[in-house]
């Protein structure tokens, strides 16, 4: 997705843009990820969200500098989804020269990252696992998450189903639950396909599952080289 014309890399800007969380671990976790992205990166680098924070991207893009006159917007968020098919297509109207990168997944280093929190969590080789992610209205959204449960199982060597906590079925409640009738002495094991601590994690950690995974951006955690590699991929890809 883009919008615009090719641009002098001197005056690109990359707009790193997240859903927003009134948890204070959640935006702290995403904060560090954007100062990592910062670190990494050779060009401007801001930070903005759709919900919840300020300043919201289309705010941001009005406040952006004249000397910094072609905008990427980044989307931190895991799935096409509401949020990056219109709400940061609408940002990205308002400005000249601005473009949209792809979300972050699906993509195997989102696989890499939650295979690390399984194993944290306590994870065992031959245990399936339920990946959980927010959920999304858009069925693009959640061929976006059935797309890395499989490049999970691919890893793992396992059966990853995907679950959603709102908005798209099968539920997680549901997928626990069947889980637990069609093999009751296993241990249900569910990874969060989440970026950072949260309402959504805590609505994870409560569904009834053995064992639960920490978000991508695990509270407390260094921010995965993975992110901020796979975040400036998008950047980069989003310019060509």
């Amino acid at each position: 997705m883009s919008r615009g014309s090719t641009s002098d890399p001197q005056t690109e800007s990359l707009v790193a843009v997240s859903h927003g969380t009134s948890d204070p671990a959640g935006q702290q976790a995403i904060t560090a990820l954007v100062n990592e992205i910062r670190c990494a990166a050779t060009v401007a680098v801001h930070q903005s969200f759709v919900d919840v924070q300020e300043p919201r991207a289309s705010t941001l893009l009005l406040g952006l500098p004249d000397k910094e006159p072609h905008a990427v917007l980044v989307p931190l968020l895991l799935s096409r989804g509401v949020h990056v098919e219109q709400d940061l297509r609408e940002a990205a109207a308002i400005r000249p020269n601005t473009r949209i990168a792809l979300a972050l997944g699906p993509h195997p280093s989102l696989a890499l990252v939650i295979e690390h929190r399984l194993v944290q969590a306590g994870w065992l080789p031959g245990e399936s696992v339920i990946l959980a992610g927010a959920g999304t209205r858009l069925a693009q959204g959640v061929h976006d998450c059935q797309q890395v449960a499989g490049l999970l199982a691919d890893l793992l060597g396992v059966q990853v189903t995907a679950a959603f906590v709102a908005a798209a079925d099968p539920s997680l409640a549901v997928a626990v639950l069947a889980a637990r009738t069609a093999n009751p002495r296993q241990r249900v094991v569910v990874a969060s396909y989440l970026l950072a601590p949260g309402y959504f994690q805590s609505l994870v950690e409560q569904c009834g599952a053995d064992l639960v995974s920490a978000p991508l951006l695990a509270a407390d955690a260094p921010v995965p080289t993975e992110l901020v590699n796979l975040a400036l991929e998008r950047f980069t890809a989003a310019q060509a």
